[in-house]
């Protein structure tokens, strides 16, 4: 589970940004809306907020906080097996912040174990490295780690909790690569959790999405049915889904490709067996009729390449982080992804669910509590700065938060200039 983000100096990122999915003490929607995890024996538990909504103008940022969780999973995935360059971009509207490192850090909850995890780099250095754990009543330091700039020298502090072979660790972790991802190829247990939660527990997308290979791979197994009944009660009218196999054609391609694109696409997939799904619709004139995937709308593509993901992310107790998550969809398609999460039934294991969106439709008490809501606005030095309802206390249950957003007095709404007349010559 997610309990706090961080990022500064990333991209339009100057300052720290701080997204925390900490319940507030509002009571409305506490038994559908609120989760309290499950720690190990000792450690205090606090609610946490299932879902979180982040609004705001377009440039404003939010796109850039999904980029920065993103960055900061690949760095951990990935560093370990020499990345050729760390992806952060340090904030350009500053000079001093172009030559400083980008900081991450995520607390959050892997195996019923809270821990804290964070780190500084470059593009091409760690700077900075840290993690706490709670695997027991009190906070355990496992390990801070520095890399000195000149010499690429790691050094490091480890904690006597922490077990392993912590010195080949430290010998073997080269200045643009995460301890933790290095002691996780030399076999670290201990640190596997913290590892997992980025690996294998928290699942972002930008604004294109998924593809649709895991609700592909759900149909031509066993879990069809999941995925059908999920766009059924979607109401998208889709009676069955059928998986065909077909040899590649280059007349498969569109006419209008261009030639060098066309020639390597055949290169590429010549000899190679395509799949399509066939959606089938009944008529009510007795014989169902099938459409190729392709042929169904956007918004019904986009809900057959989220079916697996999200029910996976509900079964599991995970958490997804979606970037404009309204694109291509219907505002109760929306308001039906976001309630998913909503149901304590449903989401029992207490999977959580951050997005970005500019639909105002579900801007409202009904579907989130106040602590849930988050905007996003860039200032005249082109920083973003995020920040949460509750700073403005609206009213429980009497404030129209969508009316008060669409007049400004939320901000994080784009001020549109009139654009100026141009004298004809």
């Amino acid at each position: 589970m997610l309990i706090e983000f961080s990022v500064e100096n990333f991209r339009s990122i100057k300052d720290e940004i701080r997204l925390s999915l900490v319940a507030g003490p509002g009571k409305e929607h506490r038994e559908t809306h609120l989760v309290t995890p499950e720690l190990n024996e000792g450690v205090r538990s606090v609610p946490l907020v299932r879902s979180a909504a982040l609004y705001g103008a377009n440039a404003s940022g939010k796109t850039n906080l999904i980029r920065a969780l993103q960055a900061m999973q690949r760095i951990v995935t990935h560093s370990g097996r020499e990345l050729d360059e760390l992806p952060v971009v340090p904030f350009q509207f500053d000079p001093e912040s172009r030559v400083q490192p980008t900081t991450f850090e995520v607390v959050g909850i892997a195996n019923r174990m809270r821990f804290q995890y964070g780190f500084s780099a470059r593009r091409n250095i760690v700077t900075q490295e840290w993690l706490y754990a709670w695997p027991l009543g009190r906070i355990q330091f496992w390990f801070e780690r520095t890399t000195d700039a000149e010499t690429g020298t790691v050094g490091c502090k480890f904690g006597d909790k922490l077990a392993g072979d912590k010195e080949v660790w430290r010998r073997a972790t080269r200045p643009d690569a995460l301890l933790l991802s290095t002691a996780i190829t030399l076999n670290s247990e201990q640190l596997q959790p913290v590892f997992g939660w980025f690996s294998g527990n928290v699942h972002v997308a930008g604004v294109g999405g998924w593809n649709n290979v895991f609700s592909l791979d759900w149909c031509g197994g066993d879990r069809k049915a999941e995925v059908v009944r999920f766009l059924q009660a979607a109401d998208l009218a889709i009676e069955d889904l059928r998986l065909v196999h077909r040899d590649f054609s280059p007349e498969m391609l569109p006419a209008d490709l261009p030639p060098e694109m066309r020639r390597q696409i055949n290169e590429e997939l010549s000899g190679a067996k395509l799949v399509q799904v066939q959606a089938s619709h009944d008529t009510s004139r007795g014989q169902p009729t099938e459409l190729d995937l392709d042929e169904e709308s956007d918004g019904t593509q986009k809900m057959f390449a989220l079916a697996a993901p999200w029910l996976d992310t509900l079964a599991n107790g995970h958490v997804i982080v979606f970037d404009e998550l309204h694109d291509n969809l219907h505002p109760a398609l929306v308001r039906f992804l976001v309630d998913r999460f909503h149901d304590p039934e449903v989401s029992a294991k207490g999977a959580q669910l951050v997005f970005t969106t500019h639909d105002t439709s579900i801007l409202n008490q009904d579907v989130f509590r106040r602590d849930q809501i988050w905007f996003c606005e860039r200032n005249s030095r082109q920083e973003t700065q995020v920040f949460p309802l509750t700073e403005f206390r609206p009213r429980r249950g009497v404030e129209n938060l969508e009316r008060s957003y669409l007049a400004g007095r939320y901000g994080a709404l784009p001020y549109i200039r009139a654009a100026s007349a141009r004298s004809r010559t």
